[in-house]
């Protein structure tokens, strides 16, 4: 028997589509952390964060998720855990291997469930979303959000004016140029210069990047990669326990400081 579909007019999915959307806009117009980035630290803190109770809004400038993650090791399809990151590992259930002193996931497996439960957790994940500057008060100096633009927009160079959303907290988990704090420190007094990552020494850069992991300035903190960007630590290629404990760890830091 052939499916029948009753008569769809496309006004309606026009209307169905910014309806929806705009509803999301406006609700998540404040919230209590935005965090700018989707990739493995974004996606941890974030499930972190919302498990915690807190409204939490993802903002990805890519079309997807997952950062690095998706080329895995040169393009092969596997990524590095440190045994350390494990607990994290099952509470998001993404398999793995063990391999020696390590644990070996799959690439696509792990950027698929990091995105999953922290969706699931309560987080909200918009894409195609740039963070082009931040909002900030003085007297005490502090991050109170963020100013975003569409990607495409910025892609094409045309002068458009973004939108402001308010928030208690802000995560730079941008990766390897800390572009929301590098942004900031060009524009108002964080005495913080982003002077970017140094070469590889694996070991020392998963141990730092943790222990650094934290608030760069009241309202603005760094996570992951953005970490070694601002206090000058080495890179380590695709092992990624440092990035998943330093998403936890942001999160656990800023639920304290807001639910104090």
């Amino acid at each position: 028997m052939p499916l029948k579909f009753r008569l769809i007019m496309e006004a309606e999915i026009t209307k169905a589509i910014v309806e929806t959307a705009s509803e999301d806009w406006v609700e998540y117009a404040e919230s209590d952390v935005i965090v700018v980035g989707a990739g493995p630290s974004g996606l941890t803190a974030a499930k972190y964060l919302a498990e915690s109770g807190l409204k939490t809004l993802v903002l990805e400038r890519r079309l997807s998720f997952g950062g690095g993650i998706g080329g895995g090791g040169m393009l092969f399809h596997k990524v590095v855990i440190e045994r350390e990151a494990k607990d994290i590992l099952d509470d998001f259930e993404i398999r793995y291997v063990e391999h020696r002193n390590f644990l070996v996931a799959d690439s696509a497996e792990f950027m698929a469930k990091l995105a999953t439960k922290a969706v699931d957790a309560g987080a909200k994940v918009i894409l195609g979303v740039s963070v082009e500057d931040v909002i900030f008060r003085e007297d005490p100096l502090r991050v109170r959000g963020v100013c975003i633009q569409w990607s495409a927009v910025e892609i094409s160079g045309l002068h458009v004016d973004p939108l402001f959303l308010r928030s208690r907290a802000v995560v730079d988990a941008t990766g390897h140029d800390a572009e929301v704090i590098s942004v900031a420190a060009r524009k108002i007094p964080l005495d913080v210069a982003v002077t970017g990552e140094r070469s590889a020494y694996s070991e020392v850069a998963e141990k730092e990047i943790v222990e650094k992991t934290g608030e760069v300035v009241e309202g603005l903190y760094a996570a992951g990669m953005a970490v070694a960007a601002v206090h000058n630590l080495p890179r380590m290629g695709p092992i990624f326990g440092g990035m998943l404990l330093s998403g936890k760890k942001v999160a656990e830091i800023i639920a304290e400081s807001l639910k104090a």
